[in-house]
C-alpha cells in the first residue's frame, strides 16, 4: 500500500464522476441498445472475443467506462493511448508490445485510443497493419462522426457502435445512487436531494452523466448542513450548481411551446415564431435547442426555395456559440425572421424520403452503370466500360444527358422543384437542359 495513501486520500480526491464509474456490465448505465442481455457487443465482451471497434457518441455517455470494463474483463493485455498526446512512436511501441505478448504468452492486446478522431493519416497508417493482422484489437473512442473524421481504412476494419444521450431516468437513478453510496459516492455527507432539484439536474445535463455528477458534487460540497448535520439539495442549489434556471413551465407546456415554434416557422409567422422562441428561452430552455430546430426547418420547410436559409440558420448557431447569452439572441432572432419570411418548399424533404425508401427496399447491389464505376482497381472490362463515361465539362453548358441511376430506378424522379423562390430558377435550368 502506498504510504501516502493510507486513508484513501488519492481515491477521495478523484471527481465523483470518476469514482462512480461502473466496474462491470451489470453496473453500466444506459446504452441498452448495444449492451442489453443477449446483444452482440455484450456477448463478445463476456466471451473475450471482441473485435476492433469504435465507440462513437456525445460526452458523458459511457464510452471510456465501457472500454475500462472491457479492460477488466478481458484475459488479454490492455494499452491505453490518447490521440491528442500519442505520436507514431507511441503507436509503434504499443504494436511491438502487442507482438511480444502474442508470441511469448499467446495473449491478445487491446489498444484503447481515446479521441481517436484526432489521429492523422500518418498515425493511422502506422496502426493499420497491426489491426489487419490481428496483432491488436483496436478500441477507438470519439465524439466525432468516425465516417467523416477518421481514415476510412481504419473505420472499414472496425465495428462502429453509436452511443446515445442517457435518458433522464438513467441519470436520476445514477444520481440517487451517488447520493447514498458511502464508499464511492457522497453517502458520508448524509445528503438528500429534493425531487424538483433531481429532475432539474437530470433534465439540464442533456444526457451527459458526467455533467450531472459534477453538478451534484458541487451542490453537496457547497451547501451548508442543517442543524442535524444533513445536507438538503433544493431546486435553488441545483440551479446554481449546473448554472441554469429551472424551466418556468411543466414538461407538457415545454413540448407545446416547441411545437408551436416549429409550426410558426413553417407557417411563415415571424411574430409567433419569435414569441415562442423567447418564451422557451426565458422559461429556461437552452437556446441551442431552438437553434437546432431552426436549422432543421431551414432545410425541411424552406429548402431549395431559398438555399440561403440554411446558411443564415447555421451562422446563427455559430454566432451564438461564439457570443453567448444574451447578445447571441440577436443573430438567433435574425435567423428566425429570415426562415419565416423565406419562400417555402417541402420538395427536398419529399425527395429525401422517396430516395431513402428506394435505398432500403430496392436491392440492386450491382446496379451502378458500368461507366460510372471506379476503374482504379477494376478489371479490363470495367476499365473499357469507363471509357463510355461522358465528361459533362466537355459539353456546352457543362451538361450532357446520360443515365446515372441503376437500371431498375432509371426513370425515378425524386426532387420535383416547386415554383416558389429559387426553385423557379431550378425549374428553368432543368428546362434549358431538357431534364425532368
Amino acid at each position: 500500500m502506498d504510504l501516502f495513501d493510507l486513508n484513501g486520500n488519492e481515491e477521495g480526491a478523484k471527481p465523483l464522476a470518476e469514482r462512480m464509474r461502473a466496474n462491470n456490465l451489470n453496473e453500466f448505465i444506459g446504452q441498452r441498445h448495444i449492451v442489453a442481455e443477449g446483444s452482440l457487443l455484450r456477448r463478445a465482451i463476456l466471451a473475450d472475443r471482441l473485435g476492433s471497434c469504435i465507440f462513437w457518441g456525445p460526452p458523458g455517455t459511457g464510452k471510456t467506462t465501457l472500454a475500462n470494463i472491457i479492460a477488466s474483463t478481458t484475459h488479454g493485455e490492455f494499452i491505453k493511448l490518447n490521440a491528442v498526446q500519442a505520436g507514431v512512436a507511441d503507436v509503434k511501441k504499443a504494436v511491438e508490445q502487442a507482438q511480444n505478448n502474442l508470441k511469448m504468452y499467446g495473449k491478445r492486446t487491446y489498444l484503447m485510443l481515446d479521441e481517436c478522431h484526432r489521429f492523422n493519416k500518418t498515425q493511422s497508417d502506422s496502426l493499420l497493419p497491426a489491426i489487419e493482422q490481428g496483432t491488436v484489437i483496436f478500441i477507438g473512442s470519439t465524439t466525432e462522426n468516425p465516417y467523416a473524421s477518421m481514415t476510412p481504412a481504419i473505420v472499414s476494419r472496425c465495428r462502429v457502435f453509436e452511443f446515445k444521450h442517457l435518458t433522464e431516468e438513467d441519470i436520476k437513478g445514477a444520481l440517487l445512487k451517488a447520493v447514498s453510496d458511502k464508499r464511492k459516492g457522497l453517502g458520508e455527507y448524509s445528503a438528500k436531494i429534493e425531487d424538483d432539484a433531481l429532475n432539474h439536474i437530470a433534465r439540464t445535463a442533456g444526457g451527459d452523466l458526467r455533467t450531472a455528477y459534477n453538478a451534484l458534487e458541487l451542490a453537496v460540497l457547497t451547501t451548508p448542513p442543517q442543524a442535524d448535520g444533513s445536507i438538503i439539495i433544493t431546486l435553488s442549489d441545483a440551479e446554481q450548481s449546473i448554472q441554469r434556471k429551472a424551466m418556468s413551465y411543466n414538461e407538457d407546456a415545454y413540448y407545446d411551446y416547441l411545437s408551436a415554434f416549429c409550426k410558426s416557422l413553417r407557417g411563415s409567422d415571424s411574430n409567433a415564431a419569435l414569441y415562442y422562441a423567447m418564451r422557451l428561452i426565458e422559461g429556461g430552455c437552452d437556446p441551442i435547442i431552438v437553434l437546432r430546430r431552426l436549422i432543421v426547418h431551414s432545410c425541411e420547410d424552406v429548402g431549395m426555395a431559398d438555399p440561403n436559409a440554411l446558411v443564415v440558420a447555421t451562422s446563427a448557431l455559430t454566432a451564438f456559440e461564439k457570443i453567448g447569452y444574451p447578445e447571441g439572441l440577436i443573430p438567433l432572432s435574425n435567423a428566425i425572421v429570415y426562415v419565416c419570411e423565406a419562400p417555402k418548399s417541402y420538395a427536398v424533404k419529399t425527395a429525401m424520403l422517396a430516395a431513402q425508401r428506394d435505398a432500403r427496399e430496392v436491392r440492386d447491389d450491382d446496379g451502378v452503370p458500368p461507366y460510372l464505376k471506379d476503374n482504379t482497381f477494376g478489371d479490363k472490362q470495367t476499365k473499357a466500360q469507363s471509357g463510355k463515361y461522358k465528361f459533362p465539362h466537355d459539353y456546352s453548358g457543362g451538361y450532357v444527358e446520360q443515365q446515372y441511376l441503376p437500371d431498375r430506378l432509371k426513370d425515378k424522379v425524386y426532387y420535383v422543384p416547386t415554383d416558389h423562390g429559387f426553385e423557379r430558377t431550378v425549374q428553368q435550368l432543368r428546362k434549358d437542359k431538357g431534364k425532368k
